[in-house]
């Protein structure tokens, strides 16, 4: 496949190769066996030199991933049974979490994405039931979930994970509210908190050499992530990179200010 990832589907190959070398570790925070077979049949790496930077965004990553992953498996076990990964990239939850039976995941991208992670998983079984959707979130997303499945009545985990950051204000604040719509009482939403924003962007220009990617974020709704979702409706968790890296064992950077996590809930 010649160039099957540009601009943000390569950020998502970069992800795809920082969990591959945690699954590497033999103290690893999750397991991913799908991971590199994303990095051998992708485009070479953009190279990027070793840093306080870019060791700081590969924790951002690592644990994100395995916040994310006790999410899930948490809603899960309340009885939400509908699930949708915004963005999904080349996300593998359908194929390595312990799903209960029931589960539907639906997964949204750009088409190239969603038809380079197909082939690159070609033979490999979910398990739960997996379907793509493919449409641009800039664009009417929303009006194609119902068609593909999606049933806006039952309560639905949403994991926006890696994105808003690369949105601009209006954007982000359209795409929430797309969810917040589609969204039955008792819904679960989790995303990056904004908290820190500036000062990651701000770094990341300061620093381009150690993580190009930062030279796409636009800062999405950054600090305000938090009070625009309660003034929209939800009830909503803040949780620091700091103390979820210190739950799994890891330690965080003691400068500076890293972004956490949000998990918001539609109350019933």
């Amino acid at each position: 496949m010649d160039e099957p990832l540009r601009g943000v589907g390569r950020t998502a190959l970069g992800v795809a190769r920082m969990r591959a070398a945690e699954h590497r570790r033999e103290d690893r925070l999750f397991a991913d066996p799908f991971a590199e077979a994303f990095a051998a049949a992708g485009p070479p790496a953009v190279p990027g030199t070793a840093g306080a930077m870019r060791d700081m965004m590969v924790l951002q990553v690592i644990i994100r991933t395995r916040f994310y992953d006790d999410y899930f498996l948490d809603a899960a076990a309340s009885g939400i049974r509908q699930v949708v990964l915004l963005a999904a990239g080349l996300d593998t939850r359908a194929f390595r979490l312990d799903w209960p039976d029931g589960v539907r995941l639906f997964e949204v991208d750009l088409p190239d994405v969603l038809a380079f992670k197909d082939a690159t998983l070609a033979g490999a079984e979910p398990r739960c039931g997996r379907t793509v959707v493919a449409a641009d979130l800039r664009e009417d997303w929303a009006g194609r979930l119902p068609a593909a499945g999606f049933d806006p009545s039952r309560p639905t985990a949403w994991l926006v994970e890696g994105l808003l950051i690369y949105l601009s204000e209006d954007d982000a604040a359209a795409l929430l509210d797309g969810i917040g719509e589609a969204s039955a009482p008792g819904s679960r939403l989790a995303t990056e908190d904004g908290t820190g924003t500036t000062w990651l962007i701000d770094l990341a220009r300061t620093h381009p050499e150690q993580f190009p990617a930062g030279a796409l974020w636009k800062g999405g709704l950054g600090e305000e992530s938090a009070s625009w979702l309660e003034e929209h409706g939800w009830r909503v968790e803040q949780h620091s990179l700091s103390d979820a890296a210190a739950s799994y064992g890891r330690s965080a950077p003691g400068s500076g200010s890293p972004r956490g996590f949000l998990i918001a809930e539609r109350p019933r």
